[in-house]
């Protein structure tokens, strides 16, 4: 009985520190988005989500999602951005774009308030559940209602009060803010991004 109960506590501890390695940043890189409103500090999930985080820090590298907008807002959910039509004045082709290919579905993290996933085509158009090579959204809020759909490959460590304003701002038909919230996304170490 002794043994039994001893292994049951083995197995309690490594699934506790199972849940924190997994809620841990894999890697000093940080994104840090720069707004009107303020900035946010985007941690990477990498070893959950190689192929995302890789692709998203090379895009930001490149300079590839400065200037585009959060093109999506819907209180009480998430924010989303980082399509390259948003820089342009035609408002239909907003949440259209993105650089010409999708990256392969690596879920594996819940999507909780604060975390960082990708957008994706749904329905039976993409089963393989493949993300948007560019496009992401900031979930608000716990959406429990999307564990196991979209990849989440970070989690904003800083400035969500940041993600909570931009969500409010009043909005079209489409969710499109009435006034763009651009962005500029850079790439840094945490210690820098975290700098008072």
């Amino acid at each position: 009985m002794r043994r039994i109960i001893g292994l049951v506590g083995l197995m309690a501890v490594a699934f506790l520190l199972k849940g924190t390695t997994l809620m841990a940043a894999d890697t000093d890189q940080v994104a840090v988005v720069e707004t009107k409103f303020g900035k946010m500090v985007i941690e990477f999930y990498d070893k959950d989500a190689p192929k995302t985080t890789a692709n998203f820090i090379k895009l930001a590298k490149d300079g590839y999602y400065n200037g585009t907008t959060f093109h999506r807002v819907i209180p009480g959910f998430m924010i989303q951005g980082g399509d390259p039509n948003s820089k342009s004045g035609d408002r239909s082709t907003h949440g259209t774009g993105g650089p010409g290919y999708t990256i392969e579905a690596e879920i594996k993290q819940e999507h909780k308030r604060g975390t960082v996933a990708t957008a994706r085509t749904g329905g039976p158009s993409n089963p393989e559940k493949r993300s948007s090579g560019s496009q992401f959204f900031i979930n608000v809020k716990d959406n429990n209602f999307l564990n196991g759909d979209y990849t989440v490959f970070g989690n904003v460590i800083s400035g969500m009060d940041v993600a909570d304003k931009i969500v409010a701002v009043p909005r079209d038909g489409n969710d499109n803010p009435n006034e763009k919230v651009d962005m500029k996304v850079s790439i840094t170490t945490r210690a820098e991004a975290l700098k008072k």
